[in-house]
């Protein structure tokens, strides 16, 4: 079978004092998920999985739509930062110099906000895993978070679970893992963006 796994689109940075932030998508955001549909409609798509987040839920909605798929919802895909009251796109804080942009870039800078990282990797294995068996032979879309589809692409290559990943995940781009009943995973593409060349929207790269 072949998992696709997206990221969310562009999100609002939110803080909040009760609860959990879960910030929308951004306009920007909703434009990258509906630029998305259209790139993967064309592909025969089995079914559709989304992180119980607002930001990927939203980024799933234009696909769903467009191809009259339900959306499941998966727990085990939320980001590590579920439970976090703060939220801001990683470039937006760089680019102000806030130092939060390097929570959970590498292990010794694991945010004490966030999910421990060993729970967090066991959680979206698991979760992954059940799609896989759930789906044998089908082509399947999960939207999710870049630590979700870092966890996962890193542990393919063979990363220990303590290393955070070797690239950052880019705004709803799509990356495709063969997976097979057997337990063997091979990695097909990572961070495609064909979808946002030539707009003026955002990606999340982080520069310099």
């Amino acid at each position: 079978m072949e998992l696709i796994l997206v990221r969310h689109g562009l999100p609002v940075r939110q803080e909040v004092t009760q609860g959990s932030a879960d910030p929308d998508l951004d306009p920007r955001g909703h434009s990258q998920a509906r630029r998305l549909a259209e790139f993967l409609s064309s592909e025969p798509i089995d079914a559709i999985y989304s992180s119980p987040m607002a930001r990927a839920r939203q980024t799933a909605t234009p696909l769903a739509e467009k191809l009259g798929i339900d959306v499941v919802v998966e727990p085990g895909l939320a980001e590590s930062d579920r439970d976090g009251t703060f939220y801001a796109p990683y470039e937006e804080l760089k680019a102000s110099g806030d130092p939060r942009w390097r929570d959970g870039m590498t292990a010794a800078e694991w945010s004490p906000d966030h999910e421990p990282l060993e729970e967090f990797h066991e959680r979206v294995m698991s979760a992954i895993d059940r799609v896989i068996r759930h789906h044998p032979g089908q082509r399947v879309v999960l939207f999710c978070h870049s630590g979700v589809i870092c966890r996962y692409t890193s542990t393919i290559l063979g990363h220990p679970w303590d290393e955070i990943g070797f690239y950052y995940p880019l705004y709803t781009s799509v990356s495709r893992v063969l997976a097979s009943q057997n337990g063997k995973r091979t990695i097909l593409s990572l961070n495609e963006i064909a979808h946002l060349r030539g707009t003026d929207l955002p990606t999340g790269a982080l520069h310099g």
